[in-house]
């Protein structure tokens, strides 16, 4: 069992997960398309986005936590004297917002699960707890990342190749419609988008990313 990472400002994460006992959070097109609107309500503000799939019973996102400017914390200092805080965590917790990065993702799939539960009639919990999370420290790791994103499709039987299936943001990646979706910086880590189609040309390994995964 992998360990739980916590989401600190600044690094890049692996975010997936499943459906409880496997269970199918995606059954309709609408379901899709709500859950992308929720992601960007609720994720956008926190973190950059460079890779996703939603299959029908998981996910997977390749995100980084944005960074938090603290320059206000300097001027805190200059009534840090005159203040009932002297460490500034109040300051700190006003610059940083109230919540921990983990809680935009649990408002996340919060959000989703009760409105799933309103739609099919159902109860209790949609998402497997706690929803996995993988620090990624290299540029390599990111692009097998990518890959590995990007071909879950193809891994699972749905296509045969990634700009085959509609839920996923291998498209855009090639696309020239404005996206939220970091896709200049993803093509930089290919070099070229000549060298990104032709990297999701060829077989992509998943045994070991999967067991890095803990999947």
């Amino acid at each position: 069992m992998q360990k739980v990472e916590e989401l600190i400002h600044g690094n890049y994460y692996h975010i997936y997960n499943r459906g409880i006992n496997s269970c199918d959070l995606f059954r309709e097109k609408e379901n899709y398309e709500y859950f992308l609107w929720l992601y960007d309500r609720h994720i956008l503000p926190l973190a950059d986005t460079y890779a996703w799939v939603l299959m029908p019973n998981h996910f997977h996102f390749l995100v980084k936590i944005r960074d938090i400017d603290l320059s206000g914390l300097e001027a805190g200092r200059a009534i840090q004297t005159r203040t009932t805080d002297p460490d500034l965590s109040g300051l700190k917790k006003k610059l940083t917002g109230l919540k921990p990065p983990h809680q935009y993702f649990s408002n996340l799939f919060n959000a989703y699960t009760k409105a799933v539960n309103k739609r099919y009639g159902r109860h209790g919990s949609l998402f497997e707890r706690p929803f996995k999370r993988i620090k990624i420290d290299s540029i390599e790791y990111l692009k097998q990342a990518l890959l590995y994103i990007h071909n879950n499709p193809v891994h699972h039987g749905f296509c045969q190749h990634p700009s085959e299936y509609p839920w996923s943001s291998y498209k855009t990646c090639i696309s020239i419609k404005p996206t939220k979706l970091q896709r200049e910086v993803v093509i930089g880590w290919f070099d070229s988008e000549a060298n990104f189609v032709n990297s999701h040309n060829g077989k992509v390994e998943t045994k070991w990313i999967e067991k890095w995964l803990d999947l």
